[in-house]
Formats: structure tokens, sequence, C-alpha cells
């Protein structure tokens, strides 16, 4: 008699035949199950509506409740990884979107940045570099959005008529490429923490040239902040050239303008030169190999930062005035004469004023004469300025009479 039939007969089931019919009920149940696990093995893309079919269809014992979470996880794993999602951006974004979401994630989740939880963050940091390779790629993209994950893999049955849907998905294969590698490529380095993620051999070098530290440029002065607002990139090398002013220039100040041709790339990534007129404010008292900087002006290059333009001041040669540091040296050809008995020195000064300095004493070869603050302006003390020092250069007779000679003889004895 089967279990059905005693309970019929006696109006009501034992506890026996309950436990049995329970028993029947959880073997079907977890047969289900399985016809529905082997289902998804031949046809992910058909799993989402048998299931939702065939589970609702079965009756649910309590004690044996199928979670929401395990249905939405189900779900997940059918669909692959979402992009988008590990990204956090719409499917309808724009590529420049899409690359600042993985300069911040990538900059974020670098496992160099998580030396705690460094497992966790490579895993996360392979996602985030799969997901831009595929998203930033077209024809990634578009295999990615049709066919999703399985896609990449050539893993999508063909339709019923035999040919793929999309051309030339039969030879299609996504492998992705190294997170660190991405990650150099769109940086300039593979680890800008020092800490050589991914490489055992110490710092790599990569083909342009440029070290694994992509921030040693910032802790020589650049300055801090989210990588200069750039995102970590590499500056390039300065650019520097020398600017040649005068004496007077120097002494009195002056603007330059400077007429420049750069290149630069838009924002769509179309190189383009253009001009720049660049004003250079010349400050009293500079000095030769004072530098000025123009943050960013060089030449615009991919995967880097712009270098910033130098302007080294040189200083011209001038007829008269000789430049030491602050002061002013001038030379005076004399007679021996003139060195003997007086000489008054006529200059005219670099701001165009004319000095008169008397010297009453006797000039010997070595004698200097100091006037005090008629040399150069100091930049940092613009109420001072240096001295002006005159030198002599005394000429002596090439040759005397012995009245001459008797006369000195007698003037100097």
């Amino acid at each position: 008699m089967g279990t059905g039939d005693g309970c019929r007969e006696s109006g009501h089931c034992s506890l026996e035949t309950m436990r049995e019919i329970f028993i029947y009920i959880y073997f079907f149940y977890n047969y289900i199950n399985e016809i529905i696990y082997i289902y998804i093995n031949v046809n992910k893309k058909s799993l989402a509506l048998v299931s939702a079919i065939a589970l609702r269809a079965i009756p649910v014992e309590k004690g044996i409740p199928l979670q929401e979470e395990e249905e939405e996880e189900e779900e997940e794993r059918e669909m692959g990884m979402d992009y988008y999602k590990i990204l956090q951006v719409d499917r309808s974004s724009k590529e420049e979107e899409i690359k600042k979401a993985y300069r911040k994630l990538a900059m974020q989740w670098h496992p160099d940045k998580n030396p705690s939880n460094k497992k966790d963050a490579e895993a996360k940091f392979k996602e985030i570099s799969e997901a831009y390779e595929v998203l930033t790629d077209p024809k990634k993209r578009e295999i990615y959005d049709q066919y999703g994950e399985e896609g990449l893999k050539g893993q999508v049955p063909p339709p019923a008529g035999g040919s793929s849907g999309f051309p030339g998905m039969a030879e299609f294969r996504f492998n992705p490429r190294s997170a660190f590698e991405i990650f150099s490529e769109f940086f300039g380095s593979a680890s800008p923490f020092g800490g050589g993620a991914g490489d055992s051999g110490g710092a790599r070098r990569f083909p342009n040239g440029l070290s694994d530290d992509i921030f040693a440029a910032f802790r020589g002065g650049m300055g801090g902040g989210e990588a200069s607002g750039s995102g970590g990139m590499r500056k390039g090398p300065q650019i520097e050239r020398k600017l040649a002013c005068s004496l007077e220039d120097l002494y009195k100040g002056t603007t330059k303008k400077m007429k420049i041709s750069r290149d630069v790339i838009d924002s769509s990534g179309k190189p383009s030169t253009v001009e720049e007129i660049l004003t250079i404010d010349i400050k009293p008292g500079w000095k030769k190999g004072t530098k000025i900087t123009f943050p960013e002006k060089g030449n615009a290059q991919r995967n880097l930062i712009p270098s910033d333009l130098v302007f080294i001041i040189d200083e011209r040669p001038h007829g008269v005035f000789k430049r030491d540091g602050n002061d002013l040296i001038v030379t005076q050809k004399i007679s021996l004469l003139e060195a003997l008995t007086g000489y008054t020195v006529q200059l005219t000064a670099l701001d165009g004023r004319n000095l008169t300095i008397p010297i009453k004493t006797v000039i010997s070869p070595t004698y200097e004469e100091v006037v005090q603050g008629e040399g150069m302006p100091i930049t940092k003390e613009p109420l001072r300025r240096g001295n002006l020092r005159i030198k002599f250069q005394i000429k002596y007779p090439n040759r005397l009479t012995s009245d001459q000679k008797a006369a000195i003889k007698q003037v100097l004895s």
C-alpha cells in the first residue's frame, strides 16, 4: 500500500507517513535543482527564465527556504562581471568618463597602497584594470555589451542560423593584460607608492625611460594633491632657455615678452600647435642664473604632464662696468702725474645719472676707491644697494730725461 493510500483510508496521516512525504518532497526538490544546475552549464543565457519558472513551481517546505540573496548571486554568476558596475559608471559613459573612473579607482586599490589588505586589493585592482581595458576598446566593448563576459571569451553559442551575430566573433578571444602593465601604460609607472608591485626584480624600467616611482618629481618640490591634478602622471623634464639681459635691465628692472610655440593635446587626444606670449618681469638686482619658471608650458606628450619651461637670466657684458655680486667695478686709466697729484672720476651711472668722484689721495697701483650705495640694487632689500668700486690702471712714462729724474728726486727726497 502506498503512502497516499494509507492517508485516504484512515482519513488522516500518521507521523511516520508525514515523515515519508517530507522526505519525498525534499529529494524531489534536490533533483529539480540538479537538473537546473546541469541546464545552466548547457545554456547560461536561459538560466534566469528557467530558474524563475522551475523554482517557483516547487512547494517549499518550512525549514528549507530559497533565499532571495541566493537568487541574486546566481543571476550575477550567469552574467559574469559587470564592468560598468566595477568602474562605477553608466553604460552610456564616454571614454573620458571611464578613464577618469579608472584613474581614481586604480590609485585607490593599487596593492602597494593597501599593504594590510594586499590580497583583496590585488583582486579588486585586477577587476578594475580588466574593466578599463574592455570598456575603452570599441570592439571589446561592443562584444561585451551584446554578449557579456562570455562573449569576450568566445563562449557564446551561435544562433539557429549557424553563424555568429557579431562579425569576427568566431575568431575573437579576449586575453586580459596584466593589471600592472595597464597601470604603467596609463600612469607611466607600475608602482607610484615605491612598493614595486608585481615585480620581484626591483624597480622596473619602461621603454619611455621612466622609473617605477612616478611621484619622485613631486617629492622634488612640485607639490602634492592628487598628482598635481593630473592623475599622478610623471612630469616631463624641464626645458631651460637662456634669457640675455643687459646690465641696465638688471639694474633698473624691465619687462620682456617671449613668443613661444608648443604642442598641445586636446580632450579628444588630437595634437595641435599653439603660440603664446609669455611676459617676464625682470626685477632690479636679479643676477645671472636667476630662474623664471612657467609651469607646464612645454610640449604635451601622451602619459606625461607637460614640462615646465624655465628661463635662466644671462648677463651681457657691459662696456664700462663689471658686476661682482651686488657691487659694480669700473677701471680708470690714469697717468703717473694724475696718480701723484689727484684725479677726478667722471662716470655715467647705469640709470643715466652723471657721477663726479674727486680723488685727492695719491693713487697706488693697488688703490681702490669705494663709493657706498652706487652699486647694484639688492632684490631682497629694496632700500639697499651694493657699492661702486673704482680701480686704477696707471700709465708710466717709457723714459725720463736727466733733468726730469733730477726734479723727481728733488721733490721726493
